[in-house]
């Protein structure tokens, strides 16, 4: 529940930020414009991107998150997942259907009894709800969207340092 509310937290502050612009007035001051439904175009360079712990009690070690874009009618949100440390994510589901780009690192991961090996440029499907789990390697990028808001459901907890790998 907690790793839940920071990710949320963490997209809202992104979609408050995103969704507004300031304009100089006649006068030169700053004013706020209006917020509008008009899809906005976004260019970000990945020095540029705001990472966030997922699992803050992991400290240096956590897996981080940026969250990229959320549309906002329908919550569904593209982000990244980089890991400074090798992790065992463990069985988790999520409320929506997620797709996984490998960008970096071999990764691994598992569902109904099916696990496999993606390298960078590999690509996955999940539907919404399927439990699924993930080893990924320190320097790990993996890009992800979902049709729906992001949410993380852990079946057996979350990753703890015991998860942590080489």
């Amino acid at each position: 529940m907690k790793t839940t509310l920071v990710i949320l937290a963490a997209a809202v502050a992104f979609v408050t930020g995103a969704t507004s612009t300031t304009a100089a007035g006649a006068d030169g001051a700053a004013k706020e414009a209006a917020t509008t439904d008009t899809p906005q175009m976004i260019f970000s360079n990945y020095k540029d991107l705001k990472w966030n712990k997922i699992l803050p009690d992991l400290g240096e070690n956590s897996p981080e998150i940026c969250i990229l874009r959320i549309d906002p009618k329908t919550q569904a949100t593209s982000l990244m997942i980089r890991t400074p440390k090798g992790i065992h994510v463990r069985k988790h589901w999520h409320s929506a259907n997620e797709t996984h780009t490998v960008i970096l690192g071999t990764q691994v991961f598992a569902c109904e009894g099916k696990r496999i090996e993606q390298d960078p440029g590999s690509f996955n499907y999940m539907p919404a709800k399927m439990v699924h789990e993930a080893w990924l390697p320190a320097g790990a990028l993996v890009f992800i969207t979902v049709d729906g808001a992001w949410d993380v459901n852990w079946v057996e907890g979350a990753p703890t340092t015991a998860d942590l790998t080489k």
